[in-house]
């Protein structure tokens, strides 16, 4: 019997999971991948909560179980549209048929939140200001720090809820990791600069994981990193390249004003670029909730089925997820497009 073919769009942690889930069933899989390098997000990131183990060892790990005779990995690969076939679904770019599959799965992650829009904060105008996924970078040594490396105290902020949880911004929902995100970098500040005084400043700890409330705790006491409850209303520049900072502390019920070296911007999770700007291709991006993630038929039993038969969807395209979850997520969406391709036959 010829086997069956499985198309992946995305080649992050989902669709290399699934990838990987789907080649160790027998199916051929051919994962799609815009970029030039698979691993989305996970591959400029540093090290991971709640443990801080480096990103690029789950990496590797995926990519090393990814070399799998029945999977094709195609990078630099954007396709524009999907389409029923039949009982097939063919991938295109532009009028151009790429191939035609038994099965789809979308996986093509999420984008973060462009600080720019948050004029208050000066990205893109103070040079001090950063986002989270630029920290990571730092972390790295890919890119220099924007203050002096040997001054003695640096002082650094980080501010939560950046493009979440935000009106103005038309972001209603919580982007799940950005709490926590903050408290593994305010204490990876803390190991490269043991002297720094790090504030962070949140609306409230969302701290939900295993292992957070205690990484959380630790940030505090071992670390000695400065908890502060409110928002920042606004960045302006102070001498040389440092950043002066106003804030309420709602706890103390008394106005902030800080001088810092670095102000890090917790960018929360946006939905990325999905297929379906042409009349004949599927709709993907009916919004639920008004967020603009792709919409599932049901979040409790069927979160991984749309509304048509052989179309999938795993991972963070569907709503804000932590990369535990969107490997679960993978695995088990594996499962059900191996339940329906044996449903077809």
């Amino acid at each position: 019997m010829t086997q069956q073919k499985v198309a992946i769009i995305g080649a992050g942690p989902a669709g290399l999971q699934s990838a990987i889930s789907l080649a160790e069933m027998g199916f051929l899989v051919q994962l799609f991948e815009k970029e030039k390098q698979p691993g989305g997000h996970l591959a400029h990131w540093h090290v991971l909560f709640p443990d801080r183990q480096p990103a690029n060892e789950v990496l590797d790990a995926l990519m090393i179980s990814a070399m799998n005779p029945n999977i094709s990995l195609i990078t630099g690969a954007e396709i524009s549209a999907i389409e029923p076939s039949g009982r097939k679904w063919q991938l295109k770019k532009a009028e151009t048929l790429i191939c035609e599959v038994d099965a789809v799965l979308l996986a093509s992650g999420f984008k973060l939140f462009d600080a720019a829009q948050k004029e208050e904060y000066g990205y893109g105008i103070y040079p001090a200001v950063v986002t989270s996924s630029e920290l990571e970078a730092l972390f790295m040594h890919q890119k220099p720090w924007p203050f002096n490396e040997n001054l003695e105290s640096p002082k650094i902020g980080l501010v939560h809820c950046v493009g979440s949880r935000d009106a103005k911004c038309g972001n209603l929902y919580c982007s799940k990791v950005c709490c926590v995100t903050a408290v593994k970098q305010a204490i990876e500040l803390k190991k490269t600069f043991p002297a720094a005084q790090v504030y962070s400043f949140y609306m409230d700890m969302r701290m939900f994981g295993l292992g957070y409330e205690e990484l959380y705790h630790q940030a505090q006491m071992e670390y000695r990193v400065q908890f502060i409850r409110g928002r920042l209303s606004e960045a302006s520049p102070a001498d040389g390249q440092r950043i002066q900072v106003k804030a309420e502390d709602t706890l103390m019920g008394r106005p902030l004003k800080l001088t810092l070296d670095m102000l890090v911007l917790m960018v929360g999770m946006t939905p990325s670029v999905v297929l379906g700007n042409g009349s004949a291709s599927v709709e993907l991006k009916k919004p639920m909730f008004a967020d603009g993630f792709v919409k599932m038929p049901g979040q409790a039993l069927d979160d991984s089925r749309l509304q048509k038969p052989g179309l999938f969807v795993a991972g963070a395209c569907k709503g804000p997820v932590t990369l535990p979850d969107v490997v679960k997520d993978a695995k088990a969406t594996a499962l059900d497009i191996c339940n329906y391709l044996t449903e077809v036959l």
